[in-house]
């Protein structure tokens, strides 16, 4: 879909901010 910030909650459902979880994957 859309593009997701590096800031924004992270779409693993982790609760972390994606930069912080799975930006690096």
């Amino acid at each position: 879909s859309g593009k997701i910030g590096r800031n924004d909650p992270c779409p693993c459902g982790s609760g972390k901010k994606y930069k912080r979880c799975c930006l690096a994957q």
